[in-house]
């Protein structure tokens, strides 16, 4: 909030005229600290730093075959990501009024492609993912999901927004292919290694380190718009190398950084509203069903709840209690958003951590998603044009924000109070490690409770917390309890 010279007595004469702008009284942009150009400077990049969802998620749903054989058109994918991610972004801005933008969520895209459609048909698949958004819906009109939020300790909270950003700075530095997975075949005990083999190669690392360079400097030199401009100066430099240079095999990670022939297509909306509600509970018995619907209900719920948290801490929205205005809202938004990515056929679409980028471009209100959103609607006809920017000129903004992140948070956990520093450490590293929100903040309550019970604390736990506990060690312990029901 603008600090102000004058008096409380003064200010209860003359209280502060409201803006003029209808467009700044709706979204509170003035109020928030912000500007009409700040939003949509923020929201554009955000949707930079997360169009990679286009092309991303139609590949991990493509890759998966159905009980039938059947796999899923690439085209029509396309088109469902593109609309379910901009409806979506759209709905939270003009609702939750936060910066934070929605697309098919990393991960529980995997659990619908690996896990439930080889059981199933798509349509039974994606039906289960509209149920899990619906249940979702039910927790949030009961209260029972912003009280679930609210019994995360603060310290706990600040550990998730840390743990957010060494995630998206794992995720930046794999997706530029400066850090790159070691083949199972090499035998080593090192997961990931520099580069390939060791080594740094190609033109596109070569992208991503002059970007990271780029945008850091800018930081340090407290230039506006910093983290835009450094995605636009190197997607300019990406594509003049790519025009010029002889690059072999050139791989730019998930888009070729080349000027199209045309930058219009047709978009293809054959997958929307494709689904069975029910269908999958006859395929695989209820049981089964309703542990499938538990395992995208339980990705959704934490994976949002945590970049909600993260995103609305670097935004500067949160209170002295770590709420956000209108959570009701922003919470009933995130499962509108899971259902209407199943009703689409693009796996339920959540919160994305990528929305920090647009934070740190000065994104404060659901402004900033009405142009994050519109743009994802424009892809929809000019999806080639939205695929110019490579990863390698986007994911350095994910390093930055990164950083950010955890210099903003980092000093205000009670490292001396150990029950509550071992699981916010625990939080931090799990997050990456296991490239999952969800699993970090599993292990983070989990040891919580422990190291609190231990430290005879137990009582200082809310007993809702302990539900939650509950839950995740039902989620970590799935595959034996499946086995020993005889579900799988």
């Amino acid at each position: 909030m603008p600090s102000s010279a004058t008096s409380p007595v003064d200010a209860q004469q003359s209280p502060p005229t409201p803006p003029g702008n209808p467009l700044d009284r709706y979204f509170r942009i003035t109020e928030r600290g912000s500007s009409i150009t700040g939003e949509l400077r923020g929201g554009l990049a955000t949707f930079f730093a997360m169009a990679y969802i286009i092309v991303l998620n139609p590949i991990i749903l493509g890759a998966g075959h159905d009980k039938f054989g059947h796999q899923l058109d690439n085209g029509q994918l396309v088109t469902a990501t593109a609309l379910m991610a901009g409806l979506s972004t759209v709905l939270m801005g003009v609702i939750g009024n936060v910066p934070i933008a929605c697309a098919a969520g990393l991960g529980i895209n995997a659990v619908v492609s690996l896990q439930l459609a080889p059981k199933m048909s798509w349509p039974d698949a994606m039906g289960m993912v509209v149920l899990a958004g619906l249940v979702l819906m039910l927790l949030v009109a009961s209260g029972l999901r912003q009280r679930v939020m609210d019994a995360i300790p603060g310290g706990l909270r600040r550990a998730i927004a840390i743990g957010i950003g060494m995630f998206i700075s794992l995720i930046g530095l794999v997706d530029s292919g400066f850090v790159t997975r070691n083949p199972d075949g090499a035998h080593t005990t090192v997961p990931m290694g520099l580069g390939e083999g060791g080594q740094l190669h190609g033109w596109p690392v070569l992208v991503f380190a002059v970007g990271l360079a780029l945008t850091f400097i800018l930081v340090v030199r407290r230039t506006r718009g910093a983290i835009l401009i450094g995605i636009v100066v190197m997607t300019f430099i990406a594509i003049v190398i790519n025009s010029l240079a002889t690059i072999p095999d050139a791989n730019w990670g998930l888009s070729i950084p080349q000027v199209p022939d045309s930058v219009v297509g047709t978009p293809d909306f054959g997958l929307v509203g494709n689904v069975s509600l029910f269908g999958g509970f006859h395929e695989v018995g209820w049981l089964t069903g309703c542990l499938f619907v538990f395992t995208v209900l339980l990705s959704g719920f934490f994976d949002a709840m945590g970049t909600i948290i993260g995103v609305g801490e670097e935004a500067g929205l949160t209170d002295e209690n770590g709420q956000l205005p209108n959570m009701g809202k922003i919470l009933m938004v995130d499962g509108v958003a899971v259902a209407a990515g199943g009703l689409g056929s693009a796996s339920a679409n959540t919160c994305f951590v990528e929305s920090t980028a647009g934070v740190g471009e000065g994104a404060r209100t659901g402004l900033a998603n009405l142009m994050t959103g519109g743009l994802f609607l424009l892809a929809l006809v000019f999806t080639p044009l939205a695929r110019i920017v490579p990863s390698q000129a986007a994911t350095p903004a994910l390093l930055v924000v990164g950083f950010l992140i955890m210099a903003a948070n980092v000093k205000e956990i009670d490292w001396s109070d150990f029950t509550i520093a071992i699981p916010a450490f625990l939080t931090t590293i799990s997050m990456p490690f296991t490239y999952s929100i969800t699993n970090g903040i599993g292990i983070g309550v989990l040891a919580f409770i422990l190291l609190r019970i231990a430290d005879k604390r137990a009582r200082e736990i809310p007993w809702l917390l302990n539900v939650v506990g509950l839950c995740f060690l039902v989620y970590f312990l799935l595959n034996p309890i499946e086995q020993m029901l005889g579900v799988k």
